[in-house]
């Protein structure tokens, strides 16, 4: 067990550029204050010295400091499992990599994460508690699909569950969980909830990781979704949903979907119908050699959907969706550090203050639709303001002036706090 001192009563941070998460300069010159796992103050003017037992001074030294990074599309338990750990290996080696990738994640200060399919409360529960290192977890449990869709890992032979078959390896460790007809959908979102959910993801079109799906398939009827959102709904949450085309987009938005997970083969309109319903887009900015797949018929799939990246970027901007930010790497824990340039990435679409304002406030305004659901009320995320967590970032380089300074943060971030809690200190 990862062993994790005790956070000291105060910290102020001394003589930093403070960017708060939300404006589009820094405040220079900075103390900031942080004490029972808020930020209590920020001063332009030095706080006095204090020698009160369990003070902790940090000097910045002109250094930038940031709020701690979020990713609103993370797989943790995918993330630090390949798909032969799935289908073969112990649950408690799947679980043991997944609380050791967290640590990892939260040392790349990734210190806020919505997890968007996978058994991460329990997880969650523990890092809560001061067991292990970790990031906050919004969870989503497991990924609701329908039978052939793009969570439905079961194998082609075996005998769907609703004509007397059992549930798949991925079902028995609540990875997904495949429902067909308004009843098993209502039942599968009440279960993910009863389990600790936060939001509920539903996949409602093809992927290019499932096998039986191609991008342009419809999953789920209208009926299907508005009963999934009304049940979230219910428990004062919503419904997330992976998809990509405009005909799946739009229905789910008729539906009552307030996230759409993806969206890269969306056309205009649909980017604009998006925006009209004050719904969200979260996205990720891939490249192809971000995922690998074994087949061909997979590998054009993901090809297909990297070459519309760009172009629904610029119709979100165009359109002023709210637009969030995630990675969805999954399947390939060797990769899964690329989280840091993927955040990095952001900048071949906007300007690098605007991106930081994405992968902070913007993604935190996401996770507070999950409303009661959200066990993070007690303060702010994504900022760095009175009352706020104290989740921060200090800096070695200004990534205001270059956002890949977010790619390497083994070099650049000299230190690293979540909740009060001191992660990372080289200085």
């Amino acid at each position: 067990m990862t062993s994790i001192p005790k956070a000291p009563g105060r910290i102020i941070v001394r003589n930093v550029r403070v960017f708060d998460g939300v404006g589009d300069k820094t405040l220079d010159g900075a103390d900031v204050l942080l004490e029972g796992g808020h930020v209590v103050a920020v001063s332009s003017s030095p706080f006095a010295q204090d020698q009160a037992d369990g003070v902790l001074e940090i000097a910045g030294d002109d250094r930038v400091l940031i709020p701690g990074l979020t990713d609103a599309h993370v797989h943790l338990m995918g993330n630090a499992n390949a798909m032969a750990d799935f289908l073969e290996g112990p649950t408690g080696v799947l679980y043991g990599n997944t609380i050791a990738e967290a640590g990892r994640m939260l040392r790349r200060g990734f210190t806020t994460v919505r997890d968007m399919g996978g058994d991460t409360a329990p997880v969650k529960a523990l890092i809560d508690r001061g067991e292990f290192e970790g990031p906050r977890i919004f969870p989503s449990q497991a990924m609701i699909s329908q039978t052939s869709g793009h969570a439905d890992f079961s194998f082609v032979y075996d005998v769907p569950e609703e004509f007397g078959g059992r549930p798949s390896r991925t079902e028995d460790i609540h990875f997904t969980r495949v429902a067909d007809g308004v009843p098993r959908v209502l039942t599968a979102v009440r279960e993910q909830l009863r389990q600790g959910a936060s939001q509920i993801k539903l996949t409602l079109g093809g992927g290019a990781a499932s096998m039986y799906d191609p991008l342009s398939t419809l999953q789920y009827t209208f009926d299907e979704i508005r009963a999934a959102v009304e049940a979230a709904s219910d428990y004062g949450t919503y419904v997330a949903t992976h998809v990509y085309t405009p005909a799946g987009i739009t229905r789910a938005i008729d539906a009552g979907v307030r996230s759409i997970e993806h969206g890269h083969l969306a056309d205009e309109a649909t980017v604009r119908r998006i925006a009209e319903a004050g719904a969200w887009l979260s996205m990720q900015p891939f490249a192809e050699e971000d995922h690998h797949y074994p087949d061909p018929v997979r590998a054009a799939k993901n090809t297909e959907i990297c070459q519309g990246t760009a172009q629904v970027y610029e119709w979100a901007i165009a359109h002023e969706v709210k637009t969030a930010w995630g990675t969805d790497l999954l399947l390939e824990p060797q990769a899964a550090a690329r989280q840091s340039a993927m955040a990095a990435r952001l900048a071949e679409y906007y300007s690098n203050v605007d991106a930081l304002k994405i992968l902070t406030s913007g993604n935190a305004s996401l996770f507070e639709l999950a409303g009661d659901r959200n066990t993070y009320r007690g303060g702010k995320l994504g900022v760095i303001a009175e009352g706020a967590w104290a989740d921060v970032i200090l800096t070695e380089k200004d990534p205001l002036a270059d956002l890949s300074v977010i790619a390497d943060p083994d070099a650049n971030f000299a230190v690293i706090i979540k909740g009060g809690q001191v992660v990372k200190n080289t200085l």
